[in-house]
Parts: structure tokens; sequence; C-alpha cells
């Protein structure tokens, strides 16, 4: 994953190329700060909510057309919110022991199968309406 980081920015030093170094450099930037006693998997979720939450102002009243135009300041505001979700999520799945990338692939098998491309093609329908 190519953040946009270079060495020398975000979390630690190191430019985060996958979740795993993700994952590590944000276990060293909360131990340096001594963070752990508050990050719990409630308080994570919790924050993680309200950074979405965050995400989604940026939207709020916008039109679908309108929501595929930002500009320039909203995208970089977007940008920050994502990355704050991101960050979030990534580190509750640390504290739940949770292989993010190995849960998406699993999620994505059973979705294939839930939603086989040659029924739901073009359709928006919960896979519920066609079973």
């Amino acid at each position: 994953m190519d953040d946009g980081n270079r060495p020398g920015d975000g979390p630690g030093t190191a430019r985060a190329d996958s979740l795993v170094e993700l994952r590590e450099a944000l276990r060293g930037f909360v131990r340096e700060r001594d963070w752990e006693q508050f990050q719990t998997p409630k308080n994570l979720c919790m924050a993680m909510m309200v950074e979405a939450a965050e995400l989604a102002e940026h939207f709020q009243w916008l039109t679908n057309e309108e929501s595929a135009r930002l500009d320039a300041a909203t995208r970089e505001a977007v940008r920050e919110e994502l990355a704050d979700v991101l960050l979030y999520l990534v580190r509750l799945a640390d504290t739940l022991d949770v292989d993010l990338a190995e849960a998406a692939r699993a999620k994505m098998r059973r979705n294939a199968e839930k939603y086989p491309a040659e029924r739901v093609r073009g359709s928006a329908l919960k896979y519920t309406a066609y079973r």
C-alpha cells in the first residue's frame, strides 16, 4: 500500500508499505507514549467509529456527482479521515490478534459465494433478495 508517506513521515519513521509494517509502526508509536492502557478494544472501536463519522461529514448533503468530484481541500480532509479510520482499524485488529489481510481475503471468498458475478452483475440487491 502506498500511502504517500516517505521516510520520516507518519507514525515512527518507517514507511508503511504493508499492514504488518503499519501495525508495527503503530505499536511503537503507542508504546512510546504509554497509551496501551487506553487502547482497549472498546475504546479503539469507539474512536474508529467517531473518525468514520467525521469522514461521513464530508459527504453529508452532497449529491452522488458532487461526492465523486471533491475539491482539493475536501479531498485532503477526506484523506486525513481515511487515515484515521485505517489507523484505528489496524490497532483494533492488533489488540484482538486479528490478521486483517487474511480476514479480508476470507470475507471476499464468502462474498464471492454469496454474490456470484453471473447472478448479481449490475444489481445492488442484497444476497437474500435472490436466494
